[in-house]
């Protein structure tokens, strides 16, 4: 099975199964509310291309949907479908109120200038507000595969220049630079997400018993799919906070392996001086850059797209913990078989959502006009400068300067949206493992998984009175 769409709904199916929610209910939950599908032409050079391009609006039960638009040629009608359905669950089960939605704009980036990229995303852009697809109360885009924070950027001038006056027009959009109503720690969000989720994953020893690993990530050693804004900061913090080993990476050109430890700092200078990954020192090319999906490693991430490890090269995987940082990188029926295996399956629409849920805090930030850590972080400077003065008081000690200021530095923007993703990703976890040991018939992640989101979307369609 390599059709995207087909795999989610598989896996909606199987979970479904264990919530005995009502079949009306559980087909509105499934069922896609809007699709729009447009071509608009773009002047490239001296002639007009017809552009194709996407926005579908999976779920409506919370107002605005949410979800990134991607540039690839490789867009399609069910792809978008797959990807903002998963959106959808990905909020429920991290608690961050919207919809699913997702945008695609079928090209390829790599053909065109930024000029030209920059009429084509004003020109979506325009297409989306001309049918209400757009909006802070409406529907919220962000980054994905392709795209970043310019275009994000340009997509939010553009919407300004049509919603002249609008007070929150700033929160249209999420993942815009800092400068431009962004919030810090947008940039990393998705990766640093999947080392929260990993690191809680591998802290329960019978867990960790049943794969033959110790608790903890320090020495265990990863391979990593896809350098792009993901898979480069989940291998970055995995590398300098987990103190695990990276031992395998693909990027587009190719893929190398070092089984005493790749430095991701030192290789993306390299690659930024070749314009290549491969040749790095110590490290061994390999043939194919999809062998990196069959290293010898404890954890594998593929940061890089959908339908990669397929029926036909899952037997090859070895690794024993799969943490699925792109969207759908697994399929329903490879998954099966290394849940049979006894591989633990990290689910995409878990250990990604650390993306969303950062852009849920800059559209926040966006609606509320004011940067986190504006009113208190002084003030709680000041607390603890109190607090240690009275320590040093009444011991008769003084604190060095160093210490000092580490003890009494009050909370920045950056401080706070990492304290709220990893207390998401953490609680997240703890929800979806619940209902794994809870319901004895379930035995993977990715069930449990659904069924967390199944129970919280329901709950909404249930208070809404549609259903009785």
């Amino acid at each position: 099975m390599s059709n995207f769409l087909e795999s989610v709904n598989t896996n909606f199916d199987k979970a479904a199964a264990h919530t005995g929610l009502p079949e009306g209910l559980l087909n509105q939950i499934k069922a896609c509310n809007s699709v729009y599908q447009m071509n608009f032409p773009v002047k490239i050079g001296k002639e007009y291309k017809v552009i194709e391009a996407y926005r579908v609006q999976h779920s409506q039960h919370r107002l605005p949907t949410k979800g990134g638009i991607r540039f690839s040629q490789k867009v399609n009608q069910d792809e978008v479908m797959a990807l903002a359905t998963l959106m959808t669950y990905k909020c429920a089960i991290v608690d961050v109120p919207f919809g699913g939605a997702k945008g695609g704009v079928k090209i390829s980036p790599r053909e065109y200038t930024p000029a030209q990229l920059q009429k084509i995303t004003r020109r979506y852009t325009a297409e989306l507000i001309r049918k209400n697809f757009i909006g802070p109360g409406i529907d919220v885009p962000a980054p994905d595969y392709g795209t970043g924070a310019r275009e994000m950027a340009w997509i939010l001038d553009t919407y300004m220049q049509f919603k002249g006056g609008e007070i929150d027009a700033a929160g249209c959009v999420t993942g815009k630079p800092v400068t431009q109503h962004g919030i810090r720690g947008r940039g990393e969000a998705t990766g640093r997400g999947v080392y929260y989720g990993v690191r809680e994953a591998v802290s329960f020893k019978d867990d960790m018993d049943k794969l033959g690993l110790t608790t903890g990530l320090a020495g265990k050693t990863v391979a990593v799919q896809g350098l792009g804004n993901v898979g480069f900061h989940a291998a970055d913090i995995f590398q300098k906070e987990g103190d695990a080993i990276i031992v395998s990476v693909a990027e587009y050109e190719g893929a190398i392996y070092n089984e005493k430890g790749i430095d991701i700092d030192a290789l993306m200078k390299h690659r930024k001086k070749t314009g290549s990954i491969l040749d790095f020192p110590g490290a061994k090319n390999m043939k194919q850059r999809k062998q990196v999906l069959e290293v010898e490693c404890d954890i594998l991430i593929p940061a890089a797209l959908e339908n990669q490890i397929r029926i036909d090269n899952v037997d090859r995987v070895k690794a024993k913990i799969v943490a699925e940082a792109a969207n759908g990188p697994v399929t329903a029926e490879a998954a099966e078989k290394l849940i049979e295996r006894g591989v633990m399956v990290i689910p995409d629409m878990y250990i990604n959502a650390g993306g969303v849920t950062v852009s849920y805090f800059e559209w926040l930030k966006n609606l509320s006009h004011m940067r986190f850590g504006r009113m208190e972080k002084r003030f709680n400077h000041n607390t603890y400068m109190n607090l240690v003065g009275l320590v040093e008081r009444l011991t008769g000690k003084t604190i060095g300067a160093k210490e000092k200021d580490f003890l009494t530095r009050g909370a920045d923007e950056i401080d706070l949206v990492r304290s709220g993703l990893e207390e998401t990703m953490i609680s997240s976890y703890h929800q979806i493992r619940d209902i794994k040991k809870r319901k004895k018939k379930v035995t993977d992640l990715r069930t449990a998984a659904f069924i967390s989101a199944l129970n919280k979307i329901s709950s909404d369609y249930l208070a809404l009175g549609i259903f009785p």
